[in-house]
């Protein structure tokens, strides 16, 4: 990031599929989680060579921002700041629209948020609903990415295959993808359980 890429070794398992997904000119969801380093994978994801929006809270200090951006550059991705006004779902269906990516933590809410029930690592757990929603609405193909550290130069990109919100109904589409993302998420926190980024009672009742 801070120009010692040639110092760094990376996997891109699945990368072709992004390919895919991008070669489609529909847009697209990339899901991910607090699992891993979603940094470096935004870097890795200028592969792609399309336009790449990720949705996030704005949590960080603009003074900090800009001391990050001066020592590694601008960041290749268009960010979506979620606010209270609900703006950021209209950033996103623009964004969808114009056959752009769209990246989404699926793993963590705000209190208030609508949320889904769903059994990760053997107890129910809540996760944000939107991400689905957008899913089932859009129907737009999704991919569930991760990136990991896996030695002190070495990182691994996962993507998964494309998969459409299936079900008769829309609540069908979202239980379907909500499904298969924790699946996809309790595989990586099993092979990863040291870069699950997690620093609340994920399973409070």
């Amino acid at each position: 990031m801070s120009g010692m890429d040639n110092k760094f070794s990376f996997d891109f398992e699945g990368e072709e599929h992004l390919h895919a997904i991008a070669a489609l000119q529909k847009g697209g969801l990339l899901l991910s989680a607090h699992l891993g380093n979603w940094e470096i994978a935004g870097y890795l994801l200028k592969r792609l060579q399309t336009k790449i929006n990720v949705v996030m809270y704005d949590g960080e200090h603009e003074q900090i921002k800009k001391y990050m951006e001066a020592v590694t550059g601008k960041r290749n991705m268009q960010v979506i700041i979620i606010r209270e006004d609900l703006s950021h779902i209209y950033a996103i269906s623009e964004a969808l629209k114009n056959n752009e990516l769209v990246c989404i933590h699926a793993d963590r809410f705000v209190e208030g948020s609508k949320t889904m029930t769903c059994n990760f690592l053997g107890s129910p757990a809540r996760f944000p609903a939107g991400p689905f929603v957008l899913a089932a609405t859009f129907k737009v193909p999704v991919s569930f990415v991760f990136a990991f550290k896996e030695t002190s130069m070495h990182y691994h990109l996962y993507a998964s295959e494309p998969a459409g919100a299936r079900g008769a109904t829309k609540n069908d589409m979202m239980e379907t993808l909500l499904k298969d993302f924790v699946s996809a998420m309790e595989e990586k926190a099993r092979q990863y359980p040291e870069q699950w980024f997690n620093y609340y009672n994920f399973w409070k009742a």
